[in-house]
């Protein structure tokens, strides 16, 4: 089954993919490789979900938020690379979580993303992983991922 068929198995609604907001690119490939830039979360409104983990949202509303992430992230490169079947597995994410200082449980808001991942992809969605607190984040998003993948040869 082809990744664009999972995804519409799956039930999956892919937000419209967001501009570049500067001076990078979405998505740089070098070799077999896609180098997929930082994430926020776009609502399937198109509005981006903004808040700090630990005292505007809780920790459920962190891994829904990590969650609408993966979407946007399938949406940004698909736009970027014509198909997602053209990927083969994620290989690195880096999850940011805006939140209080007192937050602890970043790992497992960004198993929203990741708990995405590998229910599209299986064993191939299951990457290397960071997951860390920062004290912001750009427009106060409480979610921001970024990612290299492998693509088909």
């Amino acid at each position: 089954m082809s990744i664009e068929a999972r995804i519409q198995e799956l039930g999956l609604i892919l937000p419209a993919a967001p501009a570049a907001a500067g001076t990078y690119s979405p998505v740089v490939i070098v070799g077999n490789l896609a180098y997929v830039s930082g994430q926020g979360p776009v609502g399937a409104d198109g509005r981006w979900l903004t808040g700090r983990v630990g005292s505007d949202l809780t920790e459920e509303q962190g891994i829904e938020a990590a969650r609408t992430v993966g979407l946007t992230m399938l949406a940004t490169m698909k736009a970027q690379l014509g198909s997602l079947d053209r990927v083969k597995r994620i290989v690195k994410v880096l999850g940011m979580v805006n939140c209080t200082a007192e937050f602890k449980n970043q790992p497992k808001v960004v198993n929203g993303f990741s708990d995405l991942m590998v229910e599209i992809w299986g064993e191939n969605g299951r990457a290397a992983r960071s997951a860390v607190g920062m004290g912001s984040l750009p427009g106060n998003i409480p979610v921001e991922v970024e990612a290299i993948v492998e693509l088909v040869d």
